[in-house]
This record gives C-alpha cells, structure tokens and sequence, in this order.
C-alpha cells in the first residue's frame, strides 16, 4: 500500500457531504383559515430513508474502490510456490519437486520462458515467508535478479527442438553448394529446393543472370554479383559485401562456395549469428538470496481485475438506488 493514490481516502467524507446537503421542497397548500394566522417560517427536517442510506453505502464503496484499483492493491496470498517453465518435463519437475521439499506447495505453469521476468511483476502476490522454486530450463538475465524473496533454481537443459529450414540453390556449381549443407548434422534440417518459392529462407544465386522481378527472400548468397546492381558499392566485412534491397538482404563474395571444412564453418556461423536470433543460455541450478531493499514492480494481479468487476456492480447498483429514489 505504497501508491500515493491512498491519499485519496479523505474524498470518502464528498458523498456523506452531499447527502447532508440535499433538501427535498416540502409541498404546501393555502388554507382559507390561514390568513387570520401569524405568518410563520416553515420547519424542515431532514429524515434520511432507508433506501438513501443504502445509496450512500453503494457510493462510498463504489468510491473506495475506485482508489483501491487506482492504487493497484494487491494482498500477499500465495505461499510456497513451484514456478515450472514452457517445455518441462512433469515427472522430472515433480521428482525435483519433492527433493527440494516442495511437496505441498503449489505448482504453477508459466506462459513464458522468463520465469525472472514473470516474478518480478508479480512478487508482490506472495507472503514475506513464502518460498520459491524455479523448475526447466529459464534463460539466464543480465544480472543477478534481485527479488524479495528467496528463489532456488534447478536447471535441465530443454532438447533442441527440431526445424526445417528451406534453402533454394541456382548454380551451375550446385553440387558444391549442396555438399556444404549436407554436412550439417544437428536438430536443424535443411530441405534443398530446385526453384526459390516462399518458404525459402535462403536463396543461393550464383548465376550471372538476373533473378525473376517478384522472387523475394530473407537472405540471398550471390555468387555472381553481376545482376545485383546494389553491391557495386557495398561495404565489405571481412572480405563479404553486404547490401539491403528490395528482394531481400544481400551476402556476397568472391570466395564462395566455400572450399574447405574451416571456410564453410565460418560461413554457417556467420549465418546463425548475424540472420537468426541468439539462442538463450540457460539459468544453472542455484540458490538467490533475498535482497531486502529490492523494489518490487507495480503488478496487476487477480485482484486488480477482481475490482474491476466490482467497479462495474457498483456503478449498476448505484444507478438502480438512484432512480428508486427519484421514485
């Protein structure tokens, strides 16, 4: 309850005020027998009916809560707690489970790899005392999380998943340029097309003619630059110019195809690193210590939209008070 929204609660006192204030006219008729009376002042009292307090009940809370959501209240609820990552095993989690002494905690599938990230912005939801345990395989962040809370990790390694990877070659020198990604061995596999279409991710031109107008890739190999007006004058890094164009990124030297082993190692590597995004390294097993003077993120947990509903009650019950009122 640090949001300075909670210095809104003196605006509680606006409804009681406005009631006080609402005076309903009385309704007077003239009598004949009046006149030979003293002219007197009438006396009104107040009498407040059920149905407006009741009304001013409704607003008050509809009031409260409507600081309450802008604050963002969030009460610590949940206890020992078993954070298990996208792509665990369930036999291994739970066997890691009991080992750390985590049987009767609550396990809780995460939606995201970053099981750091994904604490941070709801650590707030748990109890000072509550312990956590981080099961699969999280990609390590940049720095030590530091989190209110102690946090073990017990790491395995996800396989890699398998994929396959479509490759177009137009080369009168196909059969080296096949060589080179028949020798890769791994979860990644390579399908060599005849004819460029859209599920090629690489295209391998090394003709001297010009590629038809509407072909377009995410990354071309040119072995011949001579079609590709755009490289006349590109940079060159490490003996590969380089160029962007509307047909796609553009990649080419004199030395290819590769022709050894270490060339064509370093061409792959090249690829994987400059083309596709870096694979994550995982967190090791380990054990974080609590950091007292963490500061916790601002979260939207289940009782932010739990008032939320509530906000939405409220206001209809409000309404419905207000035109029984009026009646």
């Amino acid at each position: 309850m640090t949001s300075l929204w909670w210095l809104a609660l003196p605006l509680l006192l606006l409804p009681i005020w406005w009631h006080r204030q609402k005076r309903e006219r009385a309704h007077s008729h003239p009598l004949a027998t009046a006149r030979f009376l003293p002219r007197t002042d009438p006396l009104d009292q107040r009498v407040w009916r059920w149905v407006e307090r009741a009304l001013l009940l409704v607003r008050l809370l509809l009031l409260a809560t409507v600081i309450a959501w802008l604050a963002d209240l969030v009460l610590p609820w949940r206890g020992d707690s078993v954070l298990v990552v996208p792509g665990t095993d369930s036999a291994w989690a739970a066997q890691q489970g009991l080992e750390a002494g985590f049987s009767k905690a609550r396990r809780i599938d995460l939606a995201t790899p970053d099981a750091f990230g994904w604490l941070a912005q709801h650590e707030r939801e748990w109890r000072p005392d509550a312990r956590i345990l981080v099961l699969g395989s999280a990609p390590m962040p940049a720095a030590v999380p530091r989190l209110a809370h102690q946090v073990a990790v017990r790491s395995k390694p996800a396989p890699f998943a398998k994929s396959e990877h479509h490759v177009a070659i137009a080369s009168k020198r196909a059969s080296q340029w096949r060589a080179l990604f028949t020798a890769l061995d791994g979860p990644q596999h390579y399908v060599i097309d005849a004819d460029p279409g859209a599920k090629s991710e690489l295209v391998v031109w090394d003709l001297p003619d010009a590629p038809p107008a509407g072909l377009r890739a995410p990354l071309w190999w040119i072995g011949d630059a001579t079609a590709f007006p755009e490289l006349k004058n590109a940079p060159i890094v490490d003996g590969m110019r380089y160029a962007d164009s509307a047909r796609g990124r553009l990649w080419a030297s004199d030395a290819w195809p590769a022709a050894d082993a270490d060339a064509a190692r370093k061409l792959f590597e090249t690829w994987q690193a400059l083309h596709y995004a870096p694979v994550p390294y995982p967190v090791p097993a380990q054990l974080i210590a609590a950091a007292p003077i963490a500061a916790m993120a601002p979260a939207s947990g289940a009782l932010h939209y739990l008032m939320a509903y509530a906000l939405m009650a409220l206001f209809a019950l409000e309404r419905i008070l207000a035109h029984a009122k009026r009646r």
